[in-house]
């Protein structure tokens, strides 16, 4: 874990190509106590070894499904998948969880250091339980993903590809029919890949969404009420500029707590000490 030193920090952001519905803005100083948080989101290693020990299952075993991205799965289970119509490149499939992320007899082979997918908030929560940690609040995650910067874009940068080099793993390409990979990886990259951020973290943009504790509200004042569904952020390796930019560090959306897809995994934090 990385041990951060907290302090005020300006949280949020109010830019031209963000989504404003969202509740990116308004820009506003937030104080987060110190605290320290995984440098990476958790492996399919580790979540196998929490399952191992105790012997959980997972709200998508549970339930019987997850959703998972059209284009990774074999004709005959894409065919008969059923798809939420306003994003049809999901297809929810019988039997898709953590350690068959592509479905039945998908398996985990070479995907040990690749982050833990189709795990819910209440699946994040028990592993953090277990492991001694928590999840991370939202402002903790942000003030960490900027890795120091103020107000900057992207946890390195204003600029997406600095000088040509890939900093994150998003979507190349035109969505959702062509992903070129051209920044290494069609699906899921390994925890550590690419450059970390200021602080040491990983992949704190693209590659995975991760969940945080914080119950959802796009009001961010002392008198909001927040919904049932949970914060997730990050963006992940199916975000693409034409449609979601949210691979950006003020990005935010959100997913209810017993939901899980293919894109979404999570990182822990802890208090400091």
């Amino acid at each position: 874990m990385v041990a951060l030193p907290g302090g005020e920090f300006l949280m949020g952001a109010e830019d031209a190509d963000g989504f404003p519905a969202d509740g990116e803005g308004p820009v506003r100083t937030v104080r987060v106590s110190p605290f320290r948080i995984d440098a990476c989101a958790v492996r399919n290693d580790e979540y196998a070894a929490f399952v191992a020990d105790t012997g959980y299952v997972t709200d998508a075993e549970r339930l019987g499904w997850s959703y998972v991205f059209a284009g990774f799965l074999p004709a005959a289970l894409r065919r008969g998948a059923p798809r939420p119509p306003e994003t049809p490149w999901w297809c929810a499939v019988a039997g898709a969880a953590w350690n068959e992320p592509a479905g039945p007899g998908s398996g985990l082979d070479g995907l040990g250091r690749h982050p833990v997918v189709h795990v819910s908030w209440y699946d994040a929560a028990a592993y953090a339980s277990w492991a001694g940690k928590r999840l991370p609040t939202e402002a903790e995650w942000e003030y960490a993903a900027r890795g120091g910067l103020e107000q900057a874009r992207y946890p390195w940068g204003d600029e997406l590809d600095p000088d040509g080099e890939y900093r994150c793993n998003i979507w190349r390409g035109t969505f959702p029919t062509r992903n070129t990979a051209a920044d290494g990886y069609r699906g899921t990259a390994p925890v550590d890949a690419f450059a970390p951020n200021g602080y040491g973290l990983y992949n704190t943009s693209g590659n995975v969404w991760e969940w945080c504790a914080d119950r959802w509200s796009t009001d961010h004042g002392r008198s909001a009420e927040p919904g049932p569904a949970r914060v997730i952020r990050g963006g992940s390796h199916l975000c693409h500029a034409s449609y979601c930019n949210r691979y950006r560090v003020a990005a935010r959306t959100a997913n209810t707590p017993d939901s899980s897809t293919g894109h979404t995994g999570f990182r822990c934090a802890r208090d400091a000490g």
